[in-house]
């Protein structure tokens, strides 16, 4: 009998979340909510002032981008005193997502003169009601309400179904995380620098530690992201005695494990593949190998 207790216990609380969860399922994995540099722990059902904590807080820098976890449509929320400038995404699998806290400054200090509106709190030009896919920049980090003067962060919440808050733990650590945020279709650029993990008849395998995007003007560093990027003939591949200096040709023949590499893509238009890095998604234009 002792050993039926977790067995009884598991199934109580899978049926109990899928009680909660309506017909379809959270999506596993989503698209991780914030892009950009950020930091979180296992918070939720911590005691608060007002009671507890009823999602994850994802410390970022302010106005990181904060993007749609799955397709669905968006609700703006003004009227809190305690959630400041906050965003409602009813998910098409049904979930509900509630994004607290967003952006309410004009300037890079805390200084509370903007308003809960899109070019500061939500996504330039989005409106409430819209339609938005996974994805899709809706929001930005910041420290509105009872937030303000806290270190700016994103609360977030996940309800299945539309019912009570469960942890949103476990989906964010499975989270697909973005190189960058832009609207579709959107040309862009990357500069990816790592190390060269191997090389395969398609192209460059790498192990990303930094990526900046233009025309965004973003950059994140200390990823660790593997990728694996396409590298056609039309491609430069050079060896460098230093970033920057110019190079003498070579192929990727020559890239060994371990190796610094710093690579361009070429410009083309925004997807959510090339968003997520998935394989083969990216094509270099110019890949620099740090001479040893």
């Amino acid at each position: 009998m002792r050993r039926l207790v977790p067995v009884l216990l598991a199934l109580i609380a899978a049926a109990l979340l899928a009680s909660t969860s309506g017909a379809a399922p959270v999506p596993d994995p989503f698209v991780f909510p914030v892009v950009g540099p950020y930091r979180y722990t296992n918070d939720f059902g911590d005691p608060r002032p007002q009671g507890r904590h009823e999602g994850n807080d994802i410390l970022a820098p302010k106005k990181s981008p904060v993007v749609a976890v799955e397709d669905g449509k968006i609700k703006f929320w003004t009227t809190s005193a305690r959630a400041g400038c906050m965003l409602y995404l009813y998910g098409a699998s049904g979930t509900t997502y509630y994004y607290i806290h967003l952006n309410n400054d004009l300037t890079k200090h805390n200084d509370n003169r903007g308003k809960c509106v899109a070019g500061i709190a939500y996504a330039r030009g989005l409106k409430s009601g819209a339609k938005v896919s996974a994805g899709q920049v809706i929001g930005y980090v910041g420290d509105s309400g009872d937030a303000d003067g806290v270190h700016p962060h994103l609360h977030f919440e996940l309800h299945p179904g539309g019912g009570r808050a469960v942890d949103p733990y476990r989906w964010l650590q499975n989270g697909q995380h973005l190189l960058f945020a832009a609207p579709r279709g959107m040309p862009f650029t990357l500069e990816l620098r790592g190390t060269v993990l191997s090389t395969t008849p398609d192209g460059l395998r790498v192990r990303t530690a930094s990526v900046g995007a233009w025309p965004m003007g973003e950059r994140q560093s200390k990823l660790g992201l593997r990728l694996l990027v396409s590298v056609p003939s039309s491609a430069t591949v050079q060896t460098v005695r230093k970033w920057g200096a110019p190079g003498t040709p070579t192929d990727l023949a020559g890239a060994t494990r371990g190796q610094a590499v710093d690579l361009w893509t070429a410009a083309a238009p925004t997807t959510l593949k090339a968003e997520r890095g998935d394989d083969l998604a990216l094509n270099a234009s110019l890949v620099s190998l740090l001479a040893r």
